[in-house]
């Protein structure tokens, strides 16, 4: 897959590198502000039952 990617991107093996590490901090980036808020409210994670 990152071969594929890597065959992709254009320019030469700097600008290629620059260009991956952007769309990894993008790809970073969305996950963290959007995805993440959106699917955590629909974790089970808070729903906790303490019995005594």
């Amino acid at each position: 897959m990152y071969g594929w990617i890597w065959r992709h991107l254009p320019g030469g093996t700097a600008i290629k590198a620059v260009t991956a590490v952007v769309l990894a901090l993008a790809v970073a980036a969305l996950l963290l502000f959007v995805v993440f808020p959106w699917v955590e409210p629909h974790l089970p994670f808070n729903d906790v039952t303490v019995e005594g």
